[in-house]
Parts: C-alpha cells; structure tokens; sequence
C-alpha cells in the first residue's frame, strides 16, 4: 500500500512539472520585448499569426500522433484559410497570456475566456467558440476530512483555490455577495485549474474551481473528483485579441461563423467535445 501511495504522488508531482516546464520553456524561448501593436494587415504581411494558447487535455496536448487539441485544430484551420504560418505559444499562467497580449508579443489568445464586461475593458473578444459554465471541483463525499458541497451555502467561510488571475475569482466574488457571506480566494500562482484538479484528488487542496468541459475530460482519470455543483450560469466562451487589432476581430468573427457550419468544424466538435454542451450551428 505504501508503494502504491508513494507512486501515485510520484506520478502527480511529474504530471504538473512536465506541464508546467513546458509551457515555461517554450515561452521563455519565445520572448521579446514590448512590441508594436499589430492588425490583421501587419500580420498578413509578416506572413505569422502568434497565438498563445493553454496546454490541456482538451485544447492543446501532446499524443502519439503530435500536437492535438480543439483549440489547437480551429487556430490551425485559421492560419491556414487566411494563408499565415501559425507560431504556437505554450503559456499556463493565465497571467502570462494576458501579459502576452498587453506587451504585443502574441497576436491571439486562444484560451476559453468568459464573456464578462471586465474581459471586454481589457482586450477584444471573439464571437463565441463555445458554451461552458465553471464548476466546484472536490471529493466525493465520505473521501477525506473536508466538508461534501451540497450546495452554493455550503461555501460559506470555505476557501475555493483558483489559478492566479482567473476569470472564475469576479463569479466567486458575486456568488459571494448572493449568499450573504465570504468565500476565500486563493490564488495559485503555478499552476492550471486542471493542475489543480490533480491536487484536490491527492488530499493537497480541499476545494477547486475549473471550467465544466476541461474537468469532464479529466474525470475518467480521477476516481475521488466530484464536478456536479456548479459555481456560474452557462454561458459563452470567446478568444482574446489586443484593442489594437480590430481587424483581426473582423476576420476572425467572420471565419469562425463559416467555419461553424462546415463539416470539418463538425468533426472536431466530435472528436475533442462530443456530448460537451458545445454550442454548434
């Protein structure tokens, strides 16, 4: 038992650093200093679409076949209709991207933002990619010491871990406000929700908050997780872009809705989110 417990730590500990050294590695070897705001006619006659996007299971990931993951297709699909080489950028830190994004080193952030009136004040959102809503992430009831959720009362005075920066902490906050009492942010400069889903079900953390489709392709792999309560509404998901590329916006809105209706879109959808609430047209 003491070897099965030892592995099972072992296993996780490699599991975030491989994660996050890549994510870092590639990065760092990316960067460069402040640079000039660029649109779409910039990065079409640099002939390069720099896109920074989240490593997961579900949006970007290594398989034996190469480099996969919904995000990951669509941006490529992307690149390659409006004929650009697509440069992909690795970056865990939610923080990072968004500094990415503000110093204009990274052209697009294809990560899954929320669309919330503060998003919108800092950078363009895309028209939407997909629906998804954030969840409670913890163990099953009777697993562990920590009070079972049952309900959005039961945060009361509990302690919910987030990555640094996340778009969860402003629904945290209000759902705070809506059942009367405080619930504690902890902001987990390291790591990924995903990462942190890892540490909820090895008894680290008691409590999580990550995205519904992320935490259901992560599931199957954590017997002791329980995702059923949910922390907001569904709502949309878009990509990001700087307020200094208007442009791009326009091209991409209007990609994306052709794409939506073709039977490659399609295709993804099934292979990476089948029966995932994902909004297809």
């Amino acid at each position: 038992m003491q070897h099965t417990y030892f592995y099972h730590k072992l296993t996780k500990y490699v599991f975030l650093f491989i994660a996050i050294g890549l994510g870092v590695w590639i990065f760092r070897g990316h960067k460069q200093p402040i640079s000039a705001p660029r649109d779409f006619a910039a990065i079409k006659a640099s002939g390069v679409l720099r896109v920074a996007i989240e490593y997961n299971n579900l949006n970007f990931y290594v398989d034996s076949n190469g480099l996969a993951g919904f995000n990951y297709e669509i941006v490529k699909a992307f690149a390659r209709d409006m004929k650009l080489r697509v440069d992909i950028r690795p970056v865990m830190s939610e923080t990072e991207r968004l500094e990415a994004l503000r110093k204009d080193t990274v052209d697009l952030l294809a990560c899954n933002l929320p669309s919330t009136i503060e998003l919108k004040d800092s950078l363009l959102l895309s028209s939407p990619i997909m629906l998804n809503k954030q969840v409670l992430i913890q163990r099953k009831r009777g697993i562990g010491k920590a009070p079972y959720i049952k309900s959005q009362l039961d945060l009361a005075r509990k302690t919910l871990n987030v990555p640094q920066n996340s778009p969860a902490m402003l629904r945290i906050q209000n759902l705070s406000n809506e059942i009367g009492d405080t619930i504690y942010i902890k902001e987990i400069k390291q790591y990924s929700s995903e990462q942190l889903m890892y540490m909820v079900e090895h008894g680290d953390i008691d409590y999580a908050v990550c995205d519904e489709n992320i935490a259901k392709q992560y599931a199957p792999h954590l017997p002791h997780i329980d995702m059923q309560m949910a922390i907001s509404f569904t709502q949309f998901y878009s990509w990001g872009m700087s307020k200094h590329s208007p442009q791009l916006l326009r091209q991409f809105n209007c990609w994306i809705e052709r794409f939506k209706k073709t039977a490659e879109y399609k295709h993804i959808c099934k292979k990476y989110v089948e029966n995932l609430n994902l909004k297809q047209k």
